[in-house]
């Protein structure tokens, strides 16, 4: 897979993208997400038709990584709120 024209000057912030000899694109994540990221579906490697597709392919992926840890972090505060009294949280419901 070359790293060719159609390519260069095209840039994304921590991924590489190369072109199949099929001219099909891939991007590659330079860093793995974090594992909550993954097992909420980001993938490291994504691939299109065209540039444009593979920007979407890729914006999506970094969405996915990004929703993750703002979650854990808002529960996490939520029961350092509870463990200083600030707030109550509701006992769970019997299954």
């Amino acid at each position: 897979m070359p790293n060719d024209r159609a390519t260069s000057g095209t840039e994304f912030a921590g991924w590489r993208i190369m072109r199949s000899d099929a001219g099909r694109f891939w991007a590659s994540r330079e860093r793995p997400f974090p594992p909550a990221a993954e097992q909420a579906g980001a993938c490291r490697t994504v691939d299109a038709d065209d540039l444009r597709e593979l920007c979407q392919a890729i914006a999506e992926q970094e969405s996915l990584a990004e929703v993750v840890p703002h979650a854990r972090s808002a529960g996490t505060h939520l029961l350092g709120l509870a463990a200083l009294g600030v707030m109550e949280i509701p006992p769970a419901s019997p299954a």
